[in-house]
Formats: C-alpha cells, sequence, structure tokens
C-alpha cells in the first residue's frame, strides 16, 4: 500500500506536502504571535504547552492524511496526550501518519519563528517518508526512503565534518532527564564538542541534513518528535544510533540517549562522549 503510494502514483509526496501547507496556513499562521491566554494550556508542566493551534492543525491533518490515504491511522502527540493507548498503532498492520502539529511550541507560544510541522508515514516501525515544514522560515523539507531528502526542492546532502572541527551538537536539556541520561548527557561537555540545550527537534534534525549542525543527542523518544527528523537526516547521507548502538526504533524502548549524525564517525564520537558522560567536575547543564 505504501510502496504504491510513494513510489507508483506521481506526485503523491506533493499532495502530502500541500495538505501540511493547507492545515498550517488554516490553523497555525492565524494564530502566529495572536495567541490568546485561553488558548495556551500547561500539560506536565511549564515546559510542556499545547495551544489551540496544536489542536485543531491536528485535527485538520487527520481528516485530510487518512483521506489521501485510505486505509491509514494518525498517530498524533495530542491525540496520544488524550488516549494514551493511541500510541500502539506504531506497531500494527495500518499505514500510520506520526504527527506533531507544532513542534517548538514553547517557541511558537513566545513568537519566535523556530517551530515547524511534523509529518511522517510509518507501516509496521519503518518509516517511509517525511515532510518538515517551518512556515514561518519558509522551509520544507522532505525525504523519501531511497530516494533521499530535499530542501525547497533542492537534494540535502549532510557531509562530514572538518578533519579536528569542534562538533556543534544540540542536545536535550539535561535538568528533564533521569540522573542516568543526565550524566550521559554530560558527557558532551567535553573538549572537542560544543554542545547546546534544543529548540524544535524537528529543526535541529534539518540543521544536521543540511550540514549546518554536527550531531543531535535525544533523551526522548516520542515518534512525532523524531520520526520525520531521522528519515531526513538518513536519506541525506547521515545516520543515527542509540547509546546501545543499536537504530532507534519509533515503537519505544530504545536506549537512551540516543543520536543522529551528519557522518558514522561524528556518531561514534558522539556515543563515546555520552558513554563516558562527564570528565572531570564542574561541568553544568544549560
Amino acid at each position: 500500500m505504501i510502496d504504491d503510494f510513494l513510489y507508483g502514483a506521481a506526485g503523491a509526496t506533493a499532495e502530502v506536502e500541500a495538505v501540511v501547507r493547507e492545515a498550517v496556513a488554516a490553523e497555525i499562521l492565524p494564530r502566529y504571535r495572536q495567541l490568546a491566554a485561553h488558548e495556551i494550556v500547561e500539560k506536565s508542566g511549564p515546559h510542556d504547552l499545547v495551544t489551540a493551534a496544536d489542536r485543531l492543525a491536528e485535527a485538520h491533518l487527520t481528516a485530510s492524511l487518512t483521506r489521501l490515504l485510505p486505509g491509514s491511522v494518525v498517530v498524533g502527540e495530542e491525540a496520544v496526550h488524550a488516549d494514551p493507548t493511541v500510541y500502539d498503532a506504531l506497531g500494527g498492520d495500518a499505514p500510520v501518519w506520526i504527527v506533531d502539529p507544532v513542534d517548538g511550541t514553547r517557541q511558537f507560544v513566545h513568537g519566535e519563528p523556530g517551530f515547524c510541522t511534523l509529518v511522517a508515514l510509518a507501516r509496521h516501525g519503518r518509516v517511509y517518508a517525511s515532510w518538515t515544514y517551518a512556515p514561518v522560515l519558509d522551509e520544507m523539507a522532505v525525504a523519501v526512503r531511497g530516494k533521499g531528502a530535499t530542501l525547497n526542492g533542492t537534494a540535502l546532502h549532510s557531509g562530514s565534518p572538518a578533519p579536528g572541527a569542534v562538533l556543534k551538537v544540540a542536545m536535550s536539556h539535561p535538568d528533564y532527564t533521569s540522573d542516568a541520561q543526565k550524566r550521559a548527557l554530560l558527557g558532551l561537555r567535553t573538549e572537542g564538542i560544543d554542545a547546546r540545550s534544543c529548540g524544535s527537534a524537528g529543526l535541529e534534525y534539518l540543521a544536521v541534513a543540511c550540514g549546518a549542525q554536527d550531531a543531535v543527542a535525544f533523551n526522548w523518544e516520542f515518534a512525532w518528535d523524531h520520526a520525520a527528523g531521522l528519515l531526513l537526516v538518513t536519506e541525506a547521507g547521515g545516520t543515527e544510533a542509540t547509546l546501545s548502538g543499536a537504530p532507534y526504533r519509533i515503537t519505544g524502548g530504545n536506549d537512551l540517549p540516543f543520536t543522529a549524525a551528519r557522518d558514522e564517525a561524528t556518531a561514534r564520537r558522539i556515543l563515546e562522549a555520552l558513554r563516558a558522560g562527564p570528565q572531570g567536575t564542574g561541568a553544568e547543564a544549560g
């Protein structure tokens, strides 16, 4: 079913792109810098926000994407928040649209441009295509398994860091982790690595796929944050791996943290630092 949709029918990826742009134009952009106080709600805490734009855009995408591919289902961030069993569809037989309507909700709430909409198409735990759309930045990145990745129609190539260059890495903020994961992430505070806290996960992955950033390291595994970006990076020539060295699984149960990087050598360097943990004393989160 997915093969016919992506590889057999001309224009399928363009149709999905059009659906994503339409949902963003209808539900997200009219609320950009226009949110009322009652349209912003905390979920698990002050760093986990949801807005009317998130909910309405997810509903819009759910209706449009399942209509585009009959028999498919949607695993969206807001639907799973309401009913955690929705996540189980990632391991089922039906094609699954994985949706994060506003990735970087904090940035969106603050009126900053660094947010995006993420959509990925998967089946049996394997991601086949993804769309990363940053509307304010006017960036649309598309990846199709085995067909490469593009940004605004231009092929993406992650390349490799210059020999000896300090690696630029975006990582989860260590404050929002378990003690073991915090120790691992603080291993990136070491010579030869310039690590900073991440913004929108989707845009951090895009930076790696473009070669503007060398790697990411994340300690949370929700598929809506990572499925689209991981395919984007790997189709641009990069690689990814969890702390154990195994590939990331969208169905969960990964050995965290995990990384995506411009090339295998960079991924190995990041995993080595994560396994080593902080060196000496005085390592600080930030």
